[in-house]
């Protein structure tokens, strides 16, 4: 006889009836699917997986999660405009950076036709290594417009502030101007 919960019909087999058996509890499993699509939420070693299903071009497990995340954040927004100039600042801010761009009729004298400039500054917080420049590099060569050329430039960004013994050392140096030797 069959079994009235069972979905299988009354002419199943055995081996089709414990297959049944064996996999009835999995449909009790909780599956969190809001977190596994969410970038802010979903765990770190499943963050490959859920690039991946983004179609990310590239990934590299050396990047910080903070940077995983957010080119997974941005995925679907460059891919919308992958051609354009603003896809290629969206790229380079999605790595943690951002850049200076000049299309060529913005130059003066104009430039050649279809190329572009780029000065890159690497934010605080991402790698500042060759491999993680030639990443960056290597996406801006995906989102750029085909038939254009790019001129690529690394700059440097510093901050500083003026502490205590800074703005002291004015004094120090007025002191000892002031003071006449007899």
């Amino acid at each position: 006889m069959s079994d009235p919960s069972s979905l299988l019909p009354s002419n199943a087999t055995a081996m089709e009836r414990a297959f049944e058996q064996a996999t009835a509890d999995l449909s009790a499993l909780p599956v969190p699917l809001r977190e596994l699509w969410s970038p802010d939420a979903c765990p770190e070693h499943l963050l490959p997986w859920l690039a991946w299903s983004l179609s990310l071009d590239s990934w590299q497990p050396y990047w910080p999660e903070a940077i995983k995340r957010e080119r997974i954040r941005q995925a679907v927004e460059i891919a919308r405009r992958k051609g354009t100039a603003k896809s290629v600042r969206d790229v380079v801010s999605a790595f943690g950076s951002s850049l200076a761009l000049r299309e060529w009729w913005q130059t003066s004298p104009r430039g050649t036709p279809h190329t572009f400039e780029v000065v890159l500054t690497l934010g605080a917080g991402v790698p500042n290594t060759a491999a993680y420049q030639d990443d960056i590099i290597g996406e801006i060569e995906r989102t750029k417009p085909v038939r254009s050329h790019f001129t690529f430039t690394l700059g440097l960004s510093a901050t500083g502030g003026l502490g205590l013994q800074g703005a002291a050392r004015p004094i120090v140096y007025r002191r000892i101007q002031a003071v006449e030797a007899p």
